[in-house]
């Protein structure tokens, strides 16, 4: 692709080796969680939050759990102003909940900021300015020590405003354009700022080191910021924090890698929403931890309804294949899979494993509020028998002889493909019914009565399509086996009868039962299915199904 030789690297390496993250397998606990859709989330949408609904957003994040959330900009507009107002007046801000202020390391914001967070009960005051090369250079055309400058005097003027309020004023710093910025800089910018604050560990500062635009692979980032890990000042006393964009498509390996690099916090937004290519998504975030059984202490059990407040409220939409949210995410179409799934789920039914262990399942689906029968196995031309199987059992508790599934999910397959659509539950039971019970037939029996002599004896009533009725006696080893041999004799013919299963339904009516027969004529297997009350009634009606499908005049006369 041509134009390539116009880029090079645009971030740098820490000024050390900082490789002790690779040694790390995993994140064992949950960061502190900071939703920012109400601020660079709500500025990204093309008709931002209007006041009323940002009061609806802010209730779900307090309701998933977010114990930090940025509430917006306060000086940068009315509304972000009116709506921390609104939160503050009618006391919505929980006693564990904190919420977050932006603003520019700029006197007239920073004083119109603390006008807005008058009487809130706990606050982040999150300061910033940039400090990239390209930032230094291009916009603000400033040295390094008058960009360090405008940073300290920000967090002086915070430091002195705070002073005067009543709540719980904490302080947050982030050096934006990160990634651009040398690291040693960028490391002496943030401890100015910390020598300023003096924190503490029962009143911690927050460094937030943003990947605002995404420049590198992630374990360039993660090793930026071990760099900050062993090297920050005050660091038992300071909280660590990432905010990664997604310009590469690489923000969650960048949260995750940072994470292990020692970062505390991750700032983000659900579903990733934001600038450009957005913020890294925390649902995904923390159902991945959730995923290795680490309690992320936020709560996506109703995803769906998390998922439709936040499309209405945005006019956003969450992809098919978003993970944990998207509609098509634990959704199998593929016969190999599908049949992994049935089989994985049986033994996860079992109870034997106490662990989740499904194939190609990360997480229970139950768990963020999908079902089985409707979100996990979807019948379309590539499904397979398994998967079609599925389905019936799941939703109708229909369990098909092992014997039977493969003819019967190839006859689904073929449906879809001539179609050229999915198949839903209600439509391949249809098919099922159609093929194997509610099928035209030359005759059916209406009566039967049996008796003990020297084996079963049964007497059966054989009326056919033309009208006629006849009684026929016959005897077997069984009920079924007698009656099979009265049809052979009436209409002479002779096949073999060679499979029979049943079971009581386990789903709907529970005093129903399904019985399955099998004969076999010409070397090829005939299935029928009949359904009663009466098991004998049931089988009765199967075998005449498979004799019906098969045709008289198919069948070998004797």
């Amino acid at each position: 692709m041509k134009g390539f030789e116009k880029y090079r690297k645009m971030y740098f390496m820490p000024p050390e080796d900082c490789y002790d993250w690779v040694k790390k397998d995993s994140i064992d606990k949950a960061p502190v969680w900071c939703s920012v859709d109400l601020r660079d989330g709500n500025q990204a949408l093309i008709e931002p939050m209007n006041l009323e609904e940002k009061i609806r957003f802010y209730q779900m994040l307090v309701d998933i759990g977010f114990k930090h959330i940025e509430v917006g900009f306060p000086a940068a507009s009315e509304t972000e102003y009116q709506f921390l107002r609104a939160i503050i007046e009618r006391n919505m801000i929980p006693d564990d909940v904190t919420v977050q202020v932006l603003t520019q390391a700029r006197e007239h914001i920073i004083k119109r900021t603390f006008e807005a967070i008058d009487g809130a009960p706990n606050v982040i005051v999150h300061v910033y300015n940039s400090t990239s090369v390209a930032q230094r250079e291009q916009v603000f055309k400033k040295s390094k020590e008058e960009i360090k400058k405008i940073a300290v005097d920000g967090a002086k003027l915070v430091y002195d405003l705070s002073k005067n309020e009543k709540g719980n004023i904490s302080f947050e710093y982030s050096p934006e354009s990160f990634t651009g910025t040398e690291m040693d800089y960028a490391l002496e910018v943030c401890n100015a700022v910390l020598d300023v604050w003096q924190p503490t560990p029962d009143r911690k500062a927050i460094i937030n080191l943003p990947s605002t635009v995404q420049y590198s692979m992630p374990h360039v980032f993660a090793s930026q910021i071990e760099y900050f890990n062993k090297n920050l000042k005050y660091r038992d006393s300071v909280l660590i924090s990432l905010h990664p964009h997604n310009d590469r498509g690489s923000g969650i390996s960048d949260a995750e890698l940072g994470l292990l690099a020692g970062a505390d916090r991750i700032e983000g937004t659900l579903f990733g929403n934001g600038e450009r290519t957005g913020n890294v998504d925390i649902v995904t975030l923390a159902m991945n931890m959730y995923s290795h059984g680490v309690d992320p202490k936020l709560n996506f059990h109703n995803m769906k309804d998390i998922r439709s407040a936040y499309e209405e409220l945005t006019n956003m939409s969450v992809s098919m294949r978003q993970p944990y949210g998207g509609d098509l995410v634990f959704t199998a179409f593929s016969g190999s899979h599908q049949d992994a799934i049935s089989k994985g789920m049986a033994v996860h039914d079992s109870g034997k494993d106490p662990y989740w262990t499904v194939p190609y399942l990360p997480i229970d689906p139950k768990d963020v509020g999908r079902t089985y029968d409707s979100d996990v196995i979807r019948i379309n031309s590539q499904s397979g028998k398994g998967g079609v199987s599925y389905v019936l059992k799941q939703t109708y508790g229909i369990s098909l002889p092992d014997k039977m599934k493969e003819e019967f999910g190839y006859l689904v397959k073929d449906v879809s493909d001539k179609e050229h659509s999915e198949l839903d539950a209600e439509r391949i039971y249809d098919i099922f019914k159609e093929t194997y019970r509610d099928i035209s037939s030359s005759f059916h029996i209406p009566e039967c009565h049996f008796v003990q002599n020297n084996g079963i004896e049964a007497t059966v009533t054989i009326t056919s399509t033309d009208g006629s009725t006849d009684v026929v006696t016959a005897k077997g080893n069984g009920r079924l086996d007698a009656v099979s041999i009265a049809i052979k004799k009436h209409f002479n013919i002779t096949y073999e009868l060679t499979e029979y299963t049943e079971h009581a339904l386990s789903r709907g009516s529970s005093s129903k039962a399904l019985a399955y027969v099998g004969i076999t004529s010409h070397d090829k297997l005939i299935w029928g299915v009949g359904m009663d009350e009466d098991i004998i009634k049931a089988s009765i009606d199967a075998l005449t199904a498979a004799i019906n499908r098969t045709g008289l005049d198919n069948l070998k006369r004797s």
